[in-house]
């Protein structure tokens, strides 16, 4: 019986016939860990009486959840990740305002198709976009892979998500994930591996593909991954790797598939993520604040589409517009192209490009009571700081329509 992709990755790196429900101790390519996760990861380390970590080329820290540092305590942090970078070698150490973790990996050529790639962050996922198999670990596993270069996994069994049809005017890629996650659920595909394929995924570019394989964590699954193909070697460029395939014969656990010609905008309910319906169901619910940014969606074409929509109309009085790009290329794009300046004429506020308000530990920050609709992938009861505000989640066209109109409003009446 043929692989699936994870199969064959998980072969790979271990030199076995890897199947889905075998254990196996695989070699790692890239490990990740960010300024929550890392000291932890650190520590751990030395109490494994590590003192060299494995490989200081395949190590990358990131600065971004708590940048720039909004304490003395979190300065302390960045400053104890900074010397323990300087002390090994570690050359990937991006600082405040480099960006995202999860921008930053496939931007700077650190992920390549055929990959395992390991990360002290849930949304590792991300990189599967690109071929990898990538999944995020607890900092103490992230400590592991810091001394020895390898982890034992469980072989996940694999979901095939078939995404079909052209994309309908004012639907994007957010609104297809959030149609996924709305139809499997929250704890639908634990420790699988979804496949995602299909003619729309084709015709989808990198950083679409991106925002779908980030969010398939949120239904509980190991990774989510898709086939290399020429749009992957542009992105890659010359750091091709190795392109893996599933046969024909894989074997999957289930199959879905999706018409993407039928869908429309929609937007996640507080305080689930699958909690999925259209956005009319809730159009003229007020919001007090709107938000741009995040590993979901924080890149470029994301912050086009919004500016296509503010240019020349101003954010709803009463209503805050905050944007965080996911990166400092990111921004620096939006600075050339106009983007920038659209969004600030238009009253949106930036902030470092990082994490931002996605998890609450500094900049944004709601009030008690408010509704935040937000390009982020979670929603839980005080995950931006306040589990007295609400957050809805929809696609950049969405939050940027909610903003001019003060209250959540179909994008369509916008474009």
């Amino acid at each position: 019986m043929g692989k699936t992709i994870a199969e064959k990755i998980l072969s790979s790196k271990s030199n076995r016939d890897a199947r889905a429900g075998d254990i196996v101790i695989a070699r790692v390519d890239l490990l990740m860990a960010q300024d929550g996760t890392a000291p932890l990861a650190i520590r751990a380390f030395e109490d494994m009486g590590g003192t060299d970590v494995w490989n200081p080329e395949r190590i990358s820290l990131v600065l971004d959840h708590n940048a720039p540092s909004p304490s003395e305590s979190v300065s302390r942090i960045h400053d104890g990740i900074r010397e323990f970078a300087r002390s090994q070698g570690i050359g990937k150490l991006y600082d405040i305002g480099c960006g995202v973790c999860h921008q930053l990996m496939p931007e700077q050529g650190h992920v390549h198709p055929g990959d395992l790639v390991i990360g002290a962050d849930s949304h590792t996922c991300t990189y599967g976009a690109l071929n990898a198999f990538a999944t995020g670990v607890g900092s103490t596993d992230a400590a592991a892979v810091m001394r020895t270069g390898s982890l034992w996994l469980r072989v996940p069994s694999t979901a095939s998500i078939v995404l079909d049809g052209e994309l309908p005017r004012g639907v994007f890629a957010k609104d297809v994930i959030l149609g996924v996650i709305g139809r499997v659920g929250a704890s639908g595909a634990t420790y699988m591996s979804m496949e995602f394929s299909g003619e729309l995924v084709s015709s989808l570019g990198v950083d679409a593909r991106m925002t779908i394989c980030n969010m398939g964590v949120e239904m509980g699954a190991k990774t989510a991954m898709m086939e290399s193909d020429g749009k992957t070697g542009e992105f890659v460029g010359g750091r091709c790797g190795n392109p893996v395939s599933p046969d024909p014969d894989a074997s999957y656990a289930w199959e879905i598939e999706f018409d993407a010609g039928a869908m429309e905008p929609l937007v996640a309910r507080p305080h689930r993520v699958d909690d999925v319906v259209p956005v009319g169901e809730l159009a003229g619910t007020g919001i007090q604040q709107a938000f741009l940014g995040t590993c979901t969606n924080g890149r470029l074409e994301d912050l086009r589409v919004a500016a296509g929509m503010l240019r020349g109309n101003r954010v709803s009085e009463g209503t805050r517009l905050i944007v965080a790009p996911a990166s400092r290329e990111v921004l620096k794009g939006a600075i050339r192209d106009g983007t920038f300046e659209a969004l600030v004429e238009s009253g949106a506020v930036f902030v470092a490009p990082g994490c931002g308000p996605c998890v609450g530990t500094h900049a944004g920050v709601p009030g008690d009571g408010e509704s935040v609709i937000s390009t982020a992938n979670r929603n839980f009861k005080g995950r931006m700081g306040n589990g007295l505000a609400s957050i809805y989640l929809a696609s950049p066209a969405t939050v940027a329509a909610s903003a001019i109109a003060g209250e959540i409003t179909d994008p369509r009446d916008y474009l």
